[in-house]
């Protein structure tokens, strides 16, 4: 079978989708050739059966006023249909990662064309444009039971993916009271909670220390300057530390530094950090039901004051309680959630 992909990016340097580079590889193998149609493209290493096309993103194309965003768009448009009409002999099914706008515009070409399309949509929200690409796709993937097309008839419940080769536990236990806080610095990932939850352990006298990584989606936002006010004093007073966001690729070492992952998405998608986290055997402390019956209660928070308290707990357990919850987090994954079994998955699906 030959593939088509489209996705929003393809690079190893995009900090919140440099994942999609390794879903492609690990495909790759299973295809007699996939084509990608990507709004951008980056560094690549991929196999020789696969070939990128760019729609021709850029970050300048981000700056430009609404006329020229306008024509930027229909640009976009323009390559879009041009690449799935040229390569329509070079594919037989179509696999849409996250962007349910491919359906909507490609939709009726491809079913009239005979080629079974999956959609992959995890969002917690949707739209009448939601239960249309829902009548379009033969099946809608999703991750965690809260997503909007979780009751389609036609949805699948998958694996979030993690590359379990890859993310691995460290050799050497990170230190005691590190804490990693990784991902955009926006409203919904909730970081100024994160920071709350600290200021009370630090009324607390426990002794941690925190590393933030991660940049706004806009750097403009409102919310962005009310977190760096907020993590000020801490930062002053050595509790905290702040990095920009990092590649995919690098975020292995950086999760195995740490012995607790905290993540504060609302349920309604399966962050796929905290996969990576719970792969490299953190500790993790989420706001997110679908890890809910794994973690259990005690590291199960959704404000300041739930953080507090499971990081409170975290502390208190013995370094064996922690590398054998450290394990079990691990385990889940790769039974559950491993790449390698998605692939399979996506696989099946296709076959059907």
């Amino acid at each position: 079978m030959r593939l088509l992909i489209t996705t929003q990016a393809v690079d190893l340097d995009d900090p919140v989708l440099g994942f999609m580079h390794r879903w492609i590889e690990v495909l790759a193998p299973r295809y007699q050739s996939i084509e990608v149609i990507c709004l951008k493209r980056g560094r690549m290493h991929l196999p020789s059966n696969v070939q990128v096309h760019s729609l021709g993103k850029t970050a300048v194309s981000c700056q430009l006023s609404a006329f020229r965003k306008m024509l930027v768009r229909i640009q976009y448009l323009f390559f879009f249909y041009r690449y799935i009409w040229n390569l329509r002999r070079n594919y037989d099914a179509v696999f849409v990662h996250m962007n349910q706008e491919y359906v909507l515009l490609g939709g009726i070409f491809w079913r009239l064309s005979g080629k079974k399309i999956i959609l992959w949509r995890n969002h917690k929200k949707g739209s009448w444009m939601t239960r249309l690409v829902g009548v379009l796709a033969n099946t809608v993937c999703y991750t965690s039971s809260a997503a909007y097309v979780a009751h389609f008839k036609n949805a699948e419940q998958m694996p979030i993916g993690i590359d379990t080769e890859r993310f691995v536990p460290p050799e050497v236990a990170p230190p005691t009271g590190s804490i990693l806080f990784l991902g955009r610095i926006d409203e919904v990932k909730k970081p100024i909670e994160f920071l709350n939850a600290l200021n009370m352990l630090v009324d607390q006298h426990i002794d941690f220390h925190a590393d933030i990584y991660g940049d706004p989606t806009y750097p403009d936002d409102p919310y962005f300057k009310r977190f760096t006010d907020a993590a000020q004093s801490l930062v002053e007073n050595g509790y905290v530390t702040l990095y920009p966001s990092v590649r995919n690729e690098d975020t292995p070492k950086i999760y195995g530094a740490h012995q607790i992952y905290v993540n504060l998405t609302p349920s309604g998608s399966f962050d796929k950090t905290i996969g990576e986290a719970m792969a490299c055997g953190c500790i993790v402390v989420v706001a997110n039901d679908a890890v809910r019956e794994v973690i259990g209660d005690d590291f199960f928070a959704g404000d300041a004051t739930g953080v507090a308290r499971a990081l409170t707990a975290a502390f208190a357990r013995t370094p064996e309680e922690l590398s054998e919850a450290g394990k079990h987090n691990r385990a889940f994954i790769e039974q559950e959630h491993s790449l390698a079994l998605l692939a399979d998955k996506i696989g099946d699906l296709f076959e059907r």
